[in-house]
C-alpha cells in the first residue's frame, strides 16, 4: 500500500518493448505503451497505484522485484517473456520478496513450441493469465486490486 492506495507493480521481460510490432499474429497490435496507458487508466477508476517496468536484462528484474519489498508493493503482475521457461533468478526473488504475483502471457504458451510449456513461476503464482492477448493486464490487475490483501510496509 502506498498513499492510502493498493500498489499493483507490472513487470514485463524481454522483447515486450516490441509488442504491437513483433509477431502481430501472436501477440496482437497493441504496443507496451497502449497497455500501460490502459493500466494507468485502470488504476485512477480502481483508486490504485499501478507501476510499470519492463527489461530485458534478468538482473534489472530482479533489482525491480527486490526494490518491491519495500516500496509498498502489494502485488506483482508478471510476464516474464522468455524468461519464463530459463530464470530460477527470477523465480526466486519472486520467492525471496513474498509478494504475491500473477504470471501473465499475452499468447497461449500452450499452444507453442513443446519449450514454451514448461515455467519456472507457474507453481508459486497465486493466478495465471495466458492467451487473453493484452486485455489479461487489466484482468490481471482487477484481480491484485480486488483479491490480494494489502502488505504491511517492509523497511
Amino acid at each position: 500500500m502506498r498513499n492510502g492506495k493498493k500498489t499493483v507493480l507490472v513487470i514485463n521481460g524481454p522483447n515486450l518493448n516490441l509488442l504491437g510490432t513483433r509477431e502481430p499474429h501472436l501477440y496482437g497490435s497493441e504496443t507496451l505503451q497502449d497497455v500501460e496507458t490502459a493500466g494507468e487508466q485502470q488504476g485512477t477508476e480502481l483508486n490504485a497505484n499501478v507501476d510499470f517496468h519492463q527489461s530485458n536484462w534478468e538482473g534489472a528484474i530482479i533489482d525491480r522485484i527486490q526494490q518491491a519489498r519495500t516500496d509498498g508493493t502489494d502485488g506483482i503482475v508478471i510476464n516474464p517473456g522468455g524468461f519464463t521457461h530459463t530464470s530460477v533468478a527470477i523465480r526466486d526473488a519472486l520467492l525471496g520478496v513474498s509478494i504475491p504475483f500473477i504470471e501473465l502471457h499475452v499468447a497461449n504458451i500452450h499452444a507453442r513450441e513443446e519449450w514454451r510449456h514448461h515455467s519456472y513461476f507457474s507453481d508459486k503464482a497465486k493466478a495465471i493469465i495466458v492467451g487473453c492477448g493484452a486485455a489479461g493486464y487489466g484482468y490481471a490487475i482487477s484481480h491484485v486490486v480486488k483479491k490480494f490483501p494489502e502488505r504491511e510496509n517492509v523497511s
